[in-house]
């Protein structure tokens, strides 16, 4: 039997303890953003969003344990599929180890970041955390973007009176818990205390939608508009309603709004401006608005932009692009569930070019 100084180390087991993270993010002229903003880890440009920031901008959370975290509504995880299929997402998330705690040799090529569209994160590096540091990162600084006009958060926030700003926080914890009736109740009195509270009334519009009351969130969502008209997200919820009642011509200009606010942040504006072109039969605008919505997607993690342009490009009879991005969409989807239709507009756009079918492109580098 080995003497205690001969015992090697690797005899006893090793067990992996959770990390833990905290930290505060401050806009660049020191303040805290006026709503909570989301907390992505990045590891080898994969991200996924691990919590969000309080009202005093700070936040605390173990990395990979986001199980109650809603992912942020996106190109990739709209809840409106306009072609009657998932894209071929999967359940788990990018970026996710499949529900394994996050270890110290998982954060090699990770960073975090805050993200705010119209403002731009300054990463703080992951890689050589260990369990037993220290928590604190320090502050994620937020750097306003020159010549972007709209934004996810409403400056009006800042000029909320303290009843006000009570009632909206005690709103969005009932939210939180899914209580949308006492949700309701607490920003109704926020907007009442002050009318002018975009933000409030944006929430409002969000929990009328959960009661499936879609007139009054339109009304909720159209008076934080009038409170702010820089304001995205109110856009950007009116856009997704009027392409669920197919009203093209509301969803082209809401969306066309949107980028001319901020044509950098928000590829799901694109995609819908596409969508919506397509279905109006301006094919020359639903082209280029697909083309930027897949510049804004490097990683492939919405394949539908490709099937999209793909159907833009077969109606100006451009059949080889068309093929083209319809053979990436089923490499990036094979298990989409319109494949075979895909693969039969795939066949028939074949016979158009004349030429015998070939094997699925690869994915772009």
């Amino acid at each position: 039997m080995p003497r205690p100084d001969q015992t090697r180390p690797e005899q006893f087991p090793t067990f992996d303890r959770p990390i833990f993270i905290s930290g505060k993010v401050l806009l660049d002229d020191g303040t805290p953003p006026p709503e909570p903003v989301a907390i992505e880890r990045v590891c080898h440009g994969q991200p996924r969003t691990e919590g969000y920031t309080d009202t005093k901008g700070r936040f605390s959370f173990q990395l990979g344990n986001n199980m109650a975290v809603m992912q942020d509504a996106s190109i990739g995880n709209s809840d409106l599929d306009l072609f009657g299929a998932g894209g071929g997402r999967s359940n788990r998330m990018p970026g996710s180890l499949g529900g394994r705690q996050i270890t110290e040799r998982d954060l090699m090529g990770c960073e975090l970041r805050a993200v705010l569209p119209g403002y731009r994160s300054e990463p703080i590096s992951l890689a050589g955390r260990r369990t037993l540091d220290n928590p604190d990162v320090g502050v994620i600084l937020l750097k306003r973007i020159a010549n972007v006009e709209g934004l996810t958060v409403s400056l009006t926030s800042a000029m909320a009176p303290k009843d006000a700003k009570k009632a909206y926080e005690k709103g969005l914890k009932e939210a939180t818990k899914k209580k949308w009736a006492n949700a309701r109740v607490q920003f109704q009195k926020a907007v009442e205390v002050y009318p002018k509270y975009a933000a409030a009334w944006f929430e409002l519009g969000r929990v009328y939608e959960q009661e499936q009351n879609a007139e009054e969130a339109r009304k909720a969502y159209s008076q934080a508009l009038s409170a702010d008209d820089k304001f995205v997200k109110p856009y950007m919820r009116l856009m997704e309603m009027a392409a669920r009642d197919q009203k093209w011509e509301e969803v082209a200009k809401t969306s066309d709004k949107v980028l001319q606010l901020n044509p950098y942040d928000f590829p799901a504006a694109y995609f819908y401006n596409a969508v919506a072109n397509l279905s109006l039969r301006n094919y020359d605008e639903a082209e280029k608005s697909a083309r930027e919505a897949a510049k804004l997607d490097p990683k492939n993690s919405f394949p539908k932009i490709r099937h999209v342009l793909g159907v833009i490009l077969a109606n100006k009879n451009q059949y080889e692009a068309a093929a083209e991005n319809l053979r990436l969409y089923l490499q990036y989807a094979p298990q989409a569930a319109d494949g075979d239709v895909v693969r039969k507009q795939l066949a028939e756009l074949d016979r158009l070019i004349g030429a015998k079918p070939t094997p699925p492109a690869q994915p772009q580098q």
